[in-house]
């Protein structure tokens, strides 16, 4: 089984790789050119015209030590060198051949070794100009996947510059895949806020009508509690809708932002879910504390609100208890956070919650419980204010979801 390379603890970059691969390609390069031009210069050395020139004395000559190199009168050789003589010319051969060996291995070993540093360093320079666009359509990758939403920065592009190459090819392509889906997610948006407005109208004239019909002065006691019925289904459908376009809406980018404080948002909504915690039985109780943010008002009280409202529907009934928190974290982020007691959640089902129209007890259908787009929304409208919204389920029934937002950074420098 392969595994991959590690350096300290980490993954040798590509670059590093590369480097050493053209590092080593060089040195062994190096290396067979040194041997073959070792074995080229041994070849030369074992010559004879080669061996008169490092010893600069001649195969034969005459007898006398004296006059080594004489000649007789038809130009050849008169006598041998002596013994002794021949001795010494051939030890200082094999004196000088070693020598000139030495020397061209250890020069040459020198040589291939700065050459190849200088190489290496040549390399990685080069390496890092190769892999420099491999780098920023990484870097564009990163920030898209690090985007509080699956949507969000889409918009952005690597608008590669350079030659027509393999690289430039990559990032053409991963563009082109970037502007079919911030089209089809801008699509879905459309549709959604589309059919929402035209939904809105026939259930408003429905109702009208209805109302009209339960109002007449002739209306039977069937025909106004028909009327009632036919109202409260008509109200959850327009609930419904208006979930949908707050879910569309709110998934966009907060542009516009304005300091927040989340206590004052939690007293707010309170004041206006109290009568349907009455009804219900259902206790609040509230640890508000300064917490102030950067957004839109009206989507972060419907925030709070959604996550009041789980909280008192989703309960155990009359006995039930909701505790709503606002705080500073320790890491300088705010929070709201809604704790309630209910039925006991499966830790599994928890990220499904999140989904529309996903609750525990009636999966897809709208009750008078709501349409199942609470969380869905409460989570939209956090990660367009580049916050995030978890849930985390209690040891003895119910839930706690949780709202963390960023800090206000201009309420923490005075204004």
């Amino acid at each position: 089984m392969r595994t991959p390379l590690r350096r300290s603890g980490r993954r040798v970059s590509l670059r590093t790789r590369l480097t050493l691969t053209y590092g080593a390609l060089f040195l062994v390069a190096g290396v067979v050119l040194l041997g073959v031009t070792y074995a080229l210069f041994t070849q030369q050395l074992a010559r004879p015209g080669t061996k008169v020139l490092m010893t600069g004395i001649a195969p034969a000559s005459s007898a006398s030590p004296s006059a080594p190199g004489r000649r007789d009168g038809g130009g050849r050789n008169a006598s041998p060198l002596p013994e002794h003589i021949e001795r010494w010319t051939s030890e200082q051969r094999r004196s000088m051949h070693r020598a000139a060996t030495v020397s061209l291995l250890a020069q040459g070993g020198i040589a291939l070794a700065v050459v190849g540093g200088a190489a290496m360093a040549f390399g990685w320079l080069v390496a890092g100009r190769v892999l420099a666009p491999l780098h920023q359509v990484t870097d564009t990758a990163r920030r898209i996947a690090a985007a509080p939403a699956a949507d969000r920065g889409l918009h952005e592009r690597i608008a590669l510059r350079g030659p027509d190459d393999e690289v430039k090819e990559l990032a053409d392509t991963f563009d082109t895949m970037l502007e079919r889906l911030d089209r089809s997610f801008d699509g879905q948006r459309r549709f959604v806020a589309n059919a929402s407005h035209e939904l809105r109208t026939p259930l408003t004239l429905g109702r009208a009508l209805v109302e009209m019909a339960m109002h007449r002065g002739n209306a039977s006691a069937d025909v106004r509690r028909l009327g009632a019925d036919l109202l409260e289904i008509n109200s959850r459908h327009e609930r419904l809708i208006s979930g949908l376009l707050l879910l569309a809406g709110s998934e966009n980018e907060i542009t516009d932002r304005a300091p927040v404080d989340l206590a004052d948002i939690v007293g707010h909504v309170l004041l206006q879910t109290a009568p349907e915690a009455e009804r219900a039985g259902i206790s609040v109780h509230v640890k508000a504390a300064e917490a102030v943010t950067a957004g839109n008002a009206l989507l972060l009280e419907r925030l709070v609100q959604n996550l009041v409202e789980n909280g008192i529907r989703h309960n155990t009934g009359p006995g039930g208890r909701v505790e709503v928190a606002s705080r500073v974290r320790d890491d300088g982020r705010v929070e709201v956070e809604v704790a309630n007691t209910g039925p006991v959640v499966p830790r599994y089902e928890v990220p499904a919650l999140f989904e529309p129209f996903r609750r525990l007890d009636a999966d897809r259908l709208v009750t008078a419980k709501g349409a199942g787009l609470g969380l869905s929304i409460v989570r939209a409208i956090a990660r367009a204010h580049d916050g995030e919204a978890t849930a985390r389920p209690r040891a003895d029934g119910g839930l706690v979801v949780t709202a963390v937002l960023p800090a206000d950074v201009t309420d923490g420098d005075g204004g």
